[in-house]
């Protein structure tokens, strides 16, 4: 069953119920305290003045002041603490709950996103959060226990007074009911431009040299002026309905304050109040709306995070299904060093509507290589993705070594990969960093293996502080032969009995290819290999080929057969020598 944004929030808050408790507990124990600090001053002024109590008398009653005000910041403190903390912690949670996410729904899901989107959502979003938990859920309980609390003690007094408190209270939750619906949709119209400029901003941040090279860099500045223009006025429209309500409620509770201090001041006129209960109800009054009007003005931060929730609870629904679709099947652990694949009638599609792969079949035997050929777009890379478990078929099975891939443990199973691919992602870090993520355990030995088998040692020398040098994000620093180098450095640590190359010398020079293609060659010896190539003429004569088009295997065969039969793979060919 889905859930509302209000639902899912509160649903989040569960596992802190005990922090969110603790708050609560102090903050109605610190409004007992303060209606007892309140009734020591009504008894204290009563004895003073009309029972001529001197100040020997009154000496006892006064000691108890300062305690009972040390003790109510005390309790304060220890609330806001509780709350916030409250907060923290089921803001880390999520974090955390965001990054799985991510991580089972896999490049696939990523590659459909806006990285700007992402960012916003993940951390503005988060943030978001944060005050509804430590500032507006507390808030609510307090609006509820804290008027309560001071009602009976009003009732105890002056059951009158009560009444006129109880008959005023409802005031102000009505309003902000009233306004609430006003300062839901800012809120979402806000919080859809924030996402809409995060990720327009971070798209033109990634392709800055692209808009300059083509002049586009003032026409982008003035699109992200007029978007960010467009979210200042969605964020004054929420701060206006966020002040105009804390003014309405100030409002009404000022009124109601006066209308109670004037019926206080008839009846002690007419004799029908004492002193006492009507100087210690007056006292209470200011706080008696207080949590009432505190809440209003907490408003607008749960209207923030309803927003936010809306599409994290949607992304962890998506999340929570996938997880639920593999949990049915038991995760087979996989241990192997020969690995062999064959795909039956596999059917794939990102969209439901519309199938990219269709009814693939195609074996590989263990210690074999097999290379995929075709057009830009017939689905090779799809293939690759399906195998490294990164999305699952629509239908048909995708077996390794004879067991169902949809069955194994994910984790495992990619621990027998290594992936080259064309272009190589390099993280912001060290070139030690970088390499380490193939095998964190790697010591120095392993790691100048790798980097003389990828010839990647002339690289390190010219690098100033050698492996330790820090590469800047996407490699700024190495070229993209360099970069393909050390993509090929971590296949050679990853050591893995199944070796997946997506066309790693597509954008190459011929020089950096071969060097490339040579590596790859050793590195190939007694792996299971499924590669992609665009360079048709570099494909041995006697090398397995499969040929795509349409998301359909066309042909298949060896590369000597394949060139004399006329077919897709010699138009293929054709074309590559002709361009």
């Amino acid at each position: 069953m889905t859930l509302s944004a209000s639902q899912w929030l509160r649903q989040q808050a569960r596992p802190m119920r005990r922090l969110l408790a603790g708050g609560i507990v102090a903050g109605a124990l610190q409004a007992a305290l303060m209606c007892l600090g309140a009734w020591l001053i009504a008894h204290s002024l009563t004895q003073a003045i009309f029972a001529s109590g001197s100040l020997a008398t009154l000496w006892p009653l006064l000691a108890l002041l300062p305690p009972v005000a040390i003790s109510r910041c005390a309790l304060t403190i220890r609330q806001r603490r509780a709350t916030f903390e409250a907060g923290a912690q089921v803001s880390m949670q999520l974090r955390q709950a965001l990054e799985e996410c991510t991580r089972v729904l896999g490049p696939a899901w990523a590659t459909q996103q806006s990285s700007g989107d992402v960012v916003t959502r993940f951390v503005d979003g988060i943030d978001a959060l944060i005050p509804y938990y430590s500032g507006y859920l507390p808030q609510l309980a307090f609006a509820g226990i804290v008027p309560s609390i001071i009602l009976a003690c009003a009732l105890v007094a002056d059951p009158w007074s009560a009444l006129v408190l109880a008959a005023t209270a409802p005031l102000i939750p009505v309003f902000m009911l009233l306004a609430g619906r006003a300062a839901e949709q800012a809120s979402q119209r806000r919080w859809k431009q924030l996402r809409r400029m995060g990720a327009h901003f971070m798209d033109a941040l990634a392709g800055l040299t692209t808009l300059r090279l083509f002049r586009a860099v003032n026409r982008e500045q003035a699109f992200l002026a007029a978007t960010g223009e467009a979210y200042r006025k969605e964020t004054m429209a929420v701060l206006r309905i966020a002040f105009l309500s804390a003014l309405v409620l100030e409002f009404f509770a000022t009124v109601s304050i006066a209308v109670l201090a004037v019926l206080v001041g008839f009846r002690l006129l007419w004799g029908k109040l004492g002193f006492e209960p009507g100087l210690f109800v007056l006292l209470l009054a200011p706080e008696f709306f207080l949590p009432l009007r505190a809440l209003g003005m907490q408003r607008h931060r749960k209207m923030e995070a309803a927003a936010a929730a809306e599409d994290l609870a949607a992304l962890l629904e998506t999340h929570a299904s996938r997880a639920a679709g593999t949990s049915q099947n038991k995760q087979l652990a996989f241990l192997s060093q020969q690995i062999a694949i064959a795909f039956e009638q596999v059917r794939f599609g990102y969209q439901d509507d519309r199938d990219v792969l269709h009814g693939i079949d195609l074996s590989v035997e263990a210690g074999t290589c097999l290379t995929l050929v075709g057009e830009t777009g017939s689905g090779k890379s799809t293939l690759l993705s399906l195998l490294m478990g990164f999305a699952a078929p629509r239908s048909g099975r995708i077996l390794i070594n004879g067991v169902d891939l949809a069955d194994l443990d994910q984790d495992a199973w990619r621990r027998h990969i290594a992936w080259v691919p064309q272009r190589t992602h390099v993280f912001h870090g060290t070139l030690r960093d970088n390499l380490l993520l193939a095998a964190p355990t790697a010591d120095a030995l392993q790691l100048e293996r790798a980097m003389h088998a990828a010839a990647l040692t002339d690289v390190i020398a010219r690098l100033p502080q050698g492996l330790d040098t820090p590469l800047g994000e996407q490699g700024r620093g190495l070229s993209g032969g360099e970069r393909q180098r050390l993509s090929l450095a971590r296949a050679w640590l990853r050591d893995a009995p199944l070796l997946l190359l997506d066309e790693p010398t597509q954008h190459l020079d011929a020089a950096t290819a071969a060097r490339i293609d040579a590596s790859l060659a050793r590195l190939r010896r007694g792996r299971t290999v499924v590669r992609i190539a665009h360079r048709l003429d570099a494909i041995a004569a006697d090398e397995q080929v499969a040929v795509m088009a349409d998301g359909r295997i066309v042909e298949a065969g060896t590369a000597h057969t394949l060139r004399h039969a006329h077919g897709a793979f010699a138009r293929l060919l054709a074309a590559d020598r002709a361009a």
